[in-house]
């Protein structure tokens, strides 16, 4: 049995008891909380105040986002140095926190839009294998691991599509297709509460010439659907693991 999670955003102790199940988990990227939507909880609520992040999270779900740049700009003037530096302490932190849970496990990690490729590396537990643009091969099933997601604010696990369909390439064929971001599919790709679509057309055109069996993904935590079909492929949308606590069973 394998166990699907995407989207943690810091659940540490969920990710725990899914962790603990004995199974053989995915954690398909986004493994740290910069903001939650719902709740305004996070790094940034941490560092810069839960009225600044509610601030903020209204004008991006009303899909201002340049003014919510300007935002941004405005509350860092003169202090980035200082702010860059509180951010990377509690970064450190929050990978230290989230990585302890899969210690014991036997666990595929790959990166979404929101991580440090880097810093969730050197977490990870010696059991934990970081995956990205490679194949494993468990049971005689192959699935094919690609991190990062699509480009739009300029985070470290930020991928352009041609660096996206690079690593897809790497892949060949697989039987399951696993990613941080969704095809390109607009009710795949969107969010019902606010937000600009996210979906990526290396991942949908990959899907479309070698049609995997299965494509697992995250990234939408409020998606208009969580499965689809294309051609042969059944698109599965393992979010959001910080809401739900709950992981797909793939046997």
């Amino acid at each position: 049995m394998i166990l699907i999670v995407s989207d943690v955003h810091g659940a540490v102790a969920a990710l725990r008891r899914t962790a603990a199940r004995g199974a053989i988990l995915f954690v398909l990227g986004d493994l740290i909380n910069f903001v939650d939507y719902r709740t305004n909880d996070g790094l940034v609520a941490d560092v810069s105040g839960r009225d600044f992040v509610a601030e903020m999270v209204q004008l991006r779900t009303a899909g201002a986002f340049d003014e919510a740049g300007r935002l941004w700009r405005r509350h860092s003037a003169g202090r980035e140095d200082e702010l860059r530096r509180r951010y990377d302490e509690l970064v450190e932190t929050a990978y230290e926190q989230v990585c302890s849970a899969l210690a014991g496990c036997d666990a595929y990690v790959t990166y979404g839009n929101v991580d440090r490729p880097s810093v969730l590396r050197r977490y990870l537990p010696p059991e934990a294998r970081f995956v990205d643009g490679e194949v494993v091969t468990i049971a005689r099933e192959r699935f094919g691991f690609v991190g990062g997601g699509t480009v739009s604010l300029g985070t470290p696990g930020e991928v352009d599509e041609a660096d996206m369909a690079t690593k897809l390439e790497l892949l060949g064929d697989v039987d399951v297709l696993c990613t941080h971001v969704p095809p390109a599919i607009a009710p795949l790709a969107s969010d019902v509460i606010g937000g600009r679509q996210k979906g990526s057309m290396a991942v949908l055109e990959y899907v479309e010439r070698h049609q995997p069996r299965l494509h697992y993904f995250g990234d939408i935590h409020q998606p208009q659907a969580t499965t689809w079909r294309i051609g042969a492929t059944v698109c599965h949308n393992a979010g959001y693991f910080r809401a739900t606590g709950r992981a797909v069973r793939h046997d």
